[in-house]
Formats: C-alpha cells, sequence, structure tokens
C-alpha cells in the first residue's frame, strides 16, 4: 500500500511538473517551449558575458547614441530576449489595443491586419516588413492581404525562427526573411509597392536614417505605415518619475533614446515624405494596450521559477534569469508609462512617396 501511494505521489508530481513547465510554459503561439530556451546566436557559455556587455552600453550613453554602435546593441539584445519573448509573449513582438470579448492573440491579428489595410496593397504586391522579428506580423498580414512580404531583420537567430514559422504555416511562399540593418538596406531604389514597421524604428539611433531608406525603396505613390514608440504631450523632462519611467523603458528594450511625438512627423517630411495620417492609436476609445503586462505578473512569477529551476539545473544557459528578471522590471517600467499616459507605443503615422513629376514640354 505504501509504495503504491508512493507511486501515486511521484506520477502526480511529474505530471504536475510536466504541466507547469510543458503546458503553461509554451508562449499562447506554441512557438518556443520553456526547455529550449537559448541565448540566440550566443553560445551558452556567453550569455551571461553577453548579456553583462548589453548591460554596460548604458554606461556609456554616448556611445548608444553614434551610429555604428547600435546595431551590434541591438542584435545582442534580440540575441538574448527573443526566446523568452517568443516563450512568455508569443511571436508577434509588440503591443496591441486590448478588445472586449477578444483574446490577446485575436487583438494582436486585428492590429497587424489594420496597417496592411491603410497602405492599400493587393494580392501579390510586394511590400517590406522593416524590423520584422520572428515575423508574427509578417505571417497574419500575407494571410490577410495575399501580398509577398519581405521582412529584414538584424538578428540572424530571428532569420532562422521567422522562416522555421513561416514554413509551419505554409506561408513561405509569401514570405521572405532577409538578414540586415534597416539603416542600410540590401534593395534597390523602387522595389516595394508598400510597407510598414510595427515597434521597430525606435530601435534606430536617427529615424531620419531609417526613413530616408524606406523613402529610397518604396516605388513612388506607396504608402508606408509606421507605429512608433515615443513620449506623448503628457511627458515632461523636468518630473523625475517621468525621467526614471522612460529611461527604465530605454535601458530594457535596447533603445537609444525615445522620440517625442513631435518628431515623428517632421521627420518623415523631411526626408520626402507626404505625411496622410497622424494618430495615437493608443488613446480613447481604445482600450489600455498594458492590460496584457498587468495580468501577466503571476505569469512572470511562474516563468520565473521555471527559469531559475532550469538555468540551475543547466538546461538553460546562464544569465537567462538575469535576462528574464530585466523583462520584468522593465514590463513594470512600461505599464507605469502607460498608466500615467507619458508613452504610447503605437502613435501611428502614415506616409505617401510622392508620384515622380511627369516632365512637360513647359519643363524641357
Amino acid at each position: 500500500m505504501d509504495s503504491l501511494a508512493l507511486f501515486f505521489t511521484g506520477a502526480l508530481l511529474a505530471a504536475g511538473i510536466y504541466w507547469f513547465v510543458c503546458v503553461l510554459g509554451p508562449a499562447e503561439q506554441k512557438g518556443k517551449r520553456a526547455v529550449d530556451l537559448s541565448g540566440g546566436s550566443i553560445s551558452a557559455e556567453n550569455v551571461q558575458d553577453n548579456y553583462d556587455k548589453y548591460w554596460s552600453f548604458f554606461r556609456r550613453p554616448k556611445e548608444i547614441e553614434t551610429t555604428e554602435k547600435v546595431p551590434d546593441f541591438v542584435d545582442t539584445f534580440y540575441n538574448l530576449v527573443t526566446d523568452i519573448y517568443e516563450w512568455g509573449w508569443g511571436q508577434s513582438f509588440h503591443f496591441s489595443p486590448s478588445i472586449p470579448g477578444k483574446s490577446h492573440s485575436e487583438a494582436t491579428r486585428l492590429h497587424e491586419e489594420m496597417a496592411v489595410d491603410l497602405i492599400n496593397v493587393k494580392p501579390g504586391d510586394r511590400i517590406l516588413d522593416v524590423g520584422c522579428g520572428v515575423g508574427g506580423p509578417m505571417r497574419a498580414i500575407a494571410a490577410h492581404s495575399r501580398a509577398k512580404v519581405v521582412g529584414i531583420t538584424i538578428n540572424d537567430y530571428q532569420v532562422n525562427r521567422a522562416r522555421t514559422h513561416n514554413k509551419k504555416a505554409r506561408l513561405d511562399s509569401l514570405c521572405e526573411v532577409v538578414q540586415g540593418n534597416f539603416l542600410e538596406m540590401p534593395f534597390p531604389e523602387n522595389s516595394f509597392d508598400g510597407a510598414y514597421s510595427i515597434e521597430a524604428t525606435c530601435h534606430a539611433p536617427k529615424l531620419e536614417e531609417v526613413y530616408a531608406e524606406i523613402f529610397r525603396v518604396l516605388k513612388p505613390g506607396s504608402l508606408y505605415v509606421s507605429y512608433e514608440w515615443v513620449t506623448t504631450d503628457k511627458y515632461k523632462d523636468s518630473d523625475p518619475e517621468h525621467v526614471e519611467v522612460i529611461q527604465g523603458i530605454e535601458r530594457g528594450d535596447a533603445l537609444p533614446g525615445l522620440r517625442n511625438y513631435t518628431d515623428i512627423a517632421e521627420t518623415a517630411r523631411k526626408v520626402g515624405f507626404e505625411v496622410v495620417k497622424e494618430k495615437d492609436l493608443a488613446k480613447p476609445p481604445a482600450r489600455p494596450w498594458w492590460t496584457r503586462l498587468k495580468m501577466g505578473r503571476i505569469a512572470y512569477w511562474r516563468n520565473h521559477i521555471v527559469v531559475t529551476v532550469l538555468s540551475a539545473v543547466g538546461i538553460a544557459p546562464k544569465g537567462t534569469v538575469d535576462v528574464h528578471e530585466m523583462l520584468f522590471k522593465t514590463a513594470d517600467y512600461l505599464t507605469k508609462g502607460g498608466d500615467s499616459g507619458i508613452f504610447t507605443p503605437m502613435h501611428m503615422i502614415l506616409c505617401r512617396k510622392p508620384e515622380k513629376k511627369t516632365e512637360t514640354a513647359s519643363d524641357s
């Protein structure tokens, strides 16, 4: 009897561990399991060292602001966080307003589909995803529009993850992924019928540089939409609490510096775009985008226990716990930014590249 009770107790314990790690553990998109967490392209033994190097960037703020340093800075960040993002959040590395009666994944998909609807593309058009991550938005947009989507990301590990997901979703005929720097894109001029970026160009040290590249590769008359991370009209740089929140967001999300909402349209016009529309999609009647972060606190502690155990037994790389803790602290700053209204991750700007002027007899 005792041995039978011991057997059932052990079986129950094993089932509980399996449920805790393998059922609760994966992201809602089932993209990554807890036991497969890695440091991206960074070898397991170097994750801790790279985390320490990433954090050291913030002790040398002038280096963060230089264009030549930022790509490596952002690449290191995404090597460290990509698996954790997939596991704990999903394949779309961005926020969306919460929608009553809709799940987070449904609200995310609708937010992505709105972006491609705004740029008026047709099936078969070739469009650009600027900063595509592991391709969550790309796949939703390709499935919705039947356009051919080309995504670019600085991170080679994300390229491989995106291609794997594209194939599993049977969307690889519509989705192409390229490794590269969106400040120097490997595409010819006038080669895309439209473009979008979803919470990605915030990583550019100078917004003008990435907007100029997008302008260059778009065909004349084509539209570009971006969801930008910015400070709002409620942000006061004289308020220490406001400054702490914004700096916390910057540190935890590999940002060389958050821009003010007034800078976005001005920069777009400076590189030659016509601004068609500009709107903060987080403003009422939109529901709070940060609700998911608040609701995720229990999940964070569950996940943190999992990460700590897996790291202790050598399954997850050393340094994974530090990265996970950094992301939790950042989530707290993002929530404060949303609650106070001083920050939005979805300042939408819709731009058009002007049509080429046709030469007339008076011009010649």
